[in-house]
């Protein structure tokens, strides 16, 4: 790991990913300093984007997200979600009928907008299945986990199809130093109960990192080499990253706590190319 300030770090790329919950914004709002950083990259036409396995609402309402919190400069064209790599799977793989999904209806956005009918598992009823032809799970809120989760399990066991995961986050931060499930967790256990294998969108797959390099490539020609991933969590952000080749930054204000930052990346073997406090200037 390289030694220098995140000032020093950023400068010398030309695109940045940026994480988003635990590195740009947290429980409180805007991580203290990042609409310095921000400002700093368009200052210096350093181009970035927010790489997100948020897949609880669509682009337009995670940008206004950022936007309320005074980033106007993140717009929809600087969202990439794993919601948009789900969406682009339903289009071309099941292609028409309806989708049953867990999350909230915010989230069902990226099935409407493959052009197929949304039904949330709390609306079916399981004798009426055969014109099911999927299942994405979205969101870790918004719905009873007890009734839906064991109603998915249920549907699964009855009727064969496949199964989108949209979030592959374990886990999420609440609060300082406390963590909560995230849907990815939540399909684990569904996929060890019904003994099926789901289709998986977001970091750290390899996949979603080329949506987002063929995404950046749209407007700007760079190579590998001078992108830059920063994230809160190893398994997801930096492995991803690590994996695909661009260089990494772990920042210490979500997911990885400051006093055991250390103990995680020898217990891992995943070992980023900087580390900061935080994404502030």
């Amino acid at each position: 790991m390289i030694s220098a300030t995140f000032r020093e770090i950023i400068s010398q790329y030309e695109v940045v990913f940026f994480d988003s919950y635990g590195v740009l914004r947290d429980h409180d709002g805007l991580v203290p300093g990042v609409d310095k950083t921000i400002d700093y990259l368009q200052e210096n036409d350093i181009d970035f984007y927010v790489l997100t396995n948020d897949a609880s609402r669509g682009p337009k309402e995670l940008a206004n997200k950022f936007q309320s919190l005074g980033l106007e400069s993140i717009t929809r064209s600087k969202i990439i979600s794993s919601g948009m790599l789900a969406r682009q799977y339903l289009k071309y793989k099941v292609k028409e009928g309806t989708v049953t999904y867990i999350g909230t209806e915010s989230s069902a956005h990226y099935i409407e907008t493959a052009g197929l009918k949304t039904l949330p598992i709390k609306d079916l009823s399981l004798k009426q299945i055969d014109h099911i032809k999927a299942m994405v799970l979205l969101d870790d809120e918004g719905y009873d986990w007890y009734h839906d989760i064991n109603k998915a399990i249920n549907l699964l066991r009855m009727r064969n199809m496949p199964v989108i995961v949209a979030n592959t986050d374990l886990t999420y931060p609440v609060s300082r130093g406390k963590i909560a499930l995230a849907v990815g967790a939540l399909s684990e256990m569904i996929e060890n109960i019904v003994r099926k294998t789901f289709i998986r969108f977001g970091k750290p797959d390899a996949q979603m990192f080329h949506f987002a390099y063929e995404h950046v490539l749209k407007t700007r020609m760079v190579d590998k080499d001078k992108i830059l991933m920063i994230g809160d969590t190893l398994k997801t952000d930096i492995i991803g990253g690590n994996k695909f080749g661009i260089d990494t930054l772990l920042v210490l204000t979500g997911n990885t706590p400051p006093d055991k930052a250390r103990l995680f990346i020898e217990a891992s073997g995943i070992i980023p190319d900087y580390i900061c406090e935080s994404a502030a200037i």
